[in-house]
């Protein structure tokens, strides 16, 4: 028996809440977004970007790269576009 291949991103759809979600390059973006958490190399970070749905330009969601615990990256992934749905200028960390 093999054990299945980890995954190592995420890339949801979300619609923001109220004050969007909080970007490095253009401050508040709002809206339906896609959002990818991608684990970095170290095992222990996540690079989270935002963009608008169906757009082309990716945008950093401030505070990323974001410490994420061992194996949880699935759990900080959900966390995370829970937070995004409730809105507020929501940040990586």
């Amino acid at each position: 028996m093999t054990n299945p291949p980890s995954v190592n991103s995420y890339v949801d759809r979300v619609t923001a809440g109220p004050g969007g979600a909080m970007t490095d390059e253009i401050g508040v973006i709002t809206g339906d977004l896609t959002v990818a958490t991608i684990l970095r190399s170290d095992g222990r970070s996540a690079r989270v970007a935002v963009q608008h749905f169906g757009g082309d330009i990716w945008y950093t969601l401030t505070g990323s790269p974001a410490p994420v615990p061992a194996g949880q990256l699935a759990a900080y992934h959900r966390d995370l576009l829970g937070r995004i749905r409730r809105g507020g200028g929501t940040r990586a960390t």
